[in-house]
């Protein structure tokens, strides 16, 4: 069989759930099934009777849940890895012609369950005696019964948060019998989610709670720091980051970036948390996981309303349209306190925009928001407003306090912003700020986009930029961001709108990568000018700021 008549895949991603997701409300596993809508409905109830006859014959009694292609069935927590075997087999017994497709596509992944459904049953059973692991099962349960945060992958298991944390290497854990469970308590500990702000809000809350005497640990998109230390590089906005800031036993306190990646592709990591914020929701990601609109961004983002304490405080941006619209269930169905906070509202602890570095005398509204929510997360951990107040009136005198978010730096004359704005909701807000900060001054922008972003997305990011009237936009592939793109695919795209959205083709260069991109800027700005350059890949930020300095 040619490639171009080979079938089409019965799926695109099979996954297990370490715990509560858009799907379920406890851990499972997930299979993105290649469906359509016209075909969803017949499909999907051959699917769940197969996924029931096979897990009632060994003795689970899982629910199940299909929404938009992807189809999600609850199991024990140590047989995780036998759940997505379930999921596989059932909808490749559900879909038309599925054991042919997947002999021909090699969709099955190893270990497989035969398609007859005798044999199926004994190769579960099989699998089932090798995966079991009866004293996670029982830590699981006393952790639950005791109220202990419990945090569990596929090589360590650990009770209670920070400071009062103990980790074993799940082949080697305790018994229930032999643990002191009164040691092994939660920290305060606070979620951070939404489209734009997440790291910026995270940073600040962490500088709040360390001036209120707590030795912080917060994991973000840029890594995992304690105590001021960097311990992980990288993009740590996900469940691992939080696991690796939740088991180091210098924390006294958490705040943990909690990106929709992660939520989606491993569920919420953390079973318990004190405070949680929805900053905004913006269009972004579209396509990926079941996600198809800002709907379902907000609902995915709200799974973090699970992990609330009784007492817990969720925080809302009222601002918001989206969350308007959903988030009333999500407060409907959460026990605790809820704070809805607005940009313009007079909040206990926030002095006026012009006190606080970080947002430009006021300019950056987008800040003024961040640093709003932020006090309410902090009020939800205890921190007291004097403090609040005395954090945000020197946060942002340094780089070093939001490094890659609204860097400003100046060179003979020119001015240079360097920040992370990677959707048009993102730009539009660092655009609206360089536009009264510009004065007389000319504006330049670097201009790139992610490759697994769709044309549309692409041409939105164009159409945002151009609304500012830039007198220079360099163009670019992002250092790492291509996804499938061939290079200068998405630049073209980016020209194109640009050029029809009237910009004149003399104002658009291009760029072979980011820190090119930047010397055809300083080589172009005259004294007065501002250069405003959004960079997303920390090896790239470096290297701009590199020839920034030079």
């Amino acid at each position: 069989m040619t490639e171009s008549s080979a079938p089409p895949p019965l799926w695109t991603d099979s996954r297990r759930l370490f715990g509560p997701s858009l799907w379920l409300d406890a851990p499972g596993a997930v299979l993105d099934a290649a469906l359509t809508p016209r075909r969803e409905a017949a499909e999907v109830v051959a699917w769940r009777a197969y996924v029931h006859r096979l897990t009632s014959a060994v003795g689970w009694q899982v629910r199940t849940t299909a929404r938009g292609g992807i189809l999600a069935l609850t199991a024990p927590i140590d047989l995780l890895l036998a759940a997505t075997m379930v999921n596989e087999w059932a909808w490749t017994r559900a879909a038309p012609d599925g054991a042919a497709r997947a002999a021909l596509t090699g969709d099955l992944t190893e270990p497989r369950l035969p398609i007859d459904d005798a044999a199926a049953l004994a190769a579960l059973r099989e699998h089932i005696a090798l995966e079991q692991h009866p004293t996670l099962v029982a830590l699981a349960a006393r952790a639950s019964v005791t109220n202990t945060p419990m945090l569990f992958d596929e090589a360590e298991v650990s009770l209670g948060y920070g400071i009062n944390s103990l980790k074993w290497p799940l082949a080697a854990l305790p018994s229930p019998a032999s643990v002191d469970w009164s040691a092994h308590r939660p920290v305060p500990v606070a979620l951070v989610t939404g489209s734009n702000g997440k790291t910026t809000t995270v940073r600040l809350v962490a500088a709040m709670l360390q001036r209120a005497g707590h030795t912080v640990g917060y994991c973000c998109s840029d890594g995992v720091f304690v105590e001021g230390e960097q311990v992980a590089r990288g993009d740590w906005s996900g469940p691992a980051g939080a696991r690796m800031v939740l088991r180091d036993r210098r924390v006294t306190a958490a705040v943990l970036e909690t990106a929709r990646g992660g939520l989606l592709r491993r569920g919420l990591a953390v079973p318990r948390a004190d405070a949680a914020i929805v900053t905004n929701i913006a269009a972004d990601h579209f396509g990926g996981y079941g996600i198809q609109s800002l709907q379902d961004l907000a609902e995915a983002k709200l799974v973090v309303t699970q992990a609330l304490a009784a007492t817990g405080t969720l925080v809302l941006n009222a601002g918001d349209p989206t969350l308007r619209e959903i988030g009333p269930r999500y407060v409907e169905r959460h026990r605790g306190r809820t704070d809805w906070f607005h940009v313009e509202e007079t909040c206990d602890g926030v002095p006026e925009p012009a006190a606080m570095p970080f947002t430009l005398g006021g300019t950056a509204v987008h800040n003024v928001a961040n640093a709003i929510g932020a006090a309410h997360v902090a009020r939800g951990l205890g921190v007291s407003p004097a403090l609040i107040d005395a954090t945000l009136r020197v946060f942002g005198r340094s780089n070093q306090d939001n490094p890659g978010r609204l860097e400003r730096f100046e060179r003979a004359g020119v001015r240079i912003w360097i920040d992370y704005a990677h959707n048009p909701h993102g730009l539009g807000a660092l655009l609206d700020a360089a536009a009264t900060a510009r004065g007389d001054g000319r504006l330049g922008l670097l201009l790139g986009q992610a490759g697994d972003r769709g044309d549309d997305a692409v041409r939105e990011l164009a159409r945002t930029a151009w609304q500012a009237r830039p007198d220079r936009v360099v163009l670019k592939d992002i250092d790492g961001y291509l996804r499938g793109r061939l290079p200068g695919e998405v630049p073209a795209i980016l020209r194109d709108e640009l050029l029809a959205c009237g910009a004149p083709p003399d104002r658009i260069d291009h760029a072979t990568d980011e820190a090119d991109g930047v010397d055809r800027l300083l080589r172009w700005a005259a004294p007065g000018d501002l250069l405003v350059l959004p960079v997303h890949a920390l090896d790239a930020r470096e290297r701009v700021k590199a020839r920034v300095r030079a």
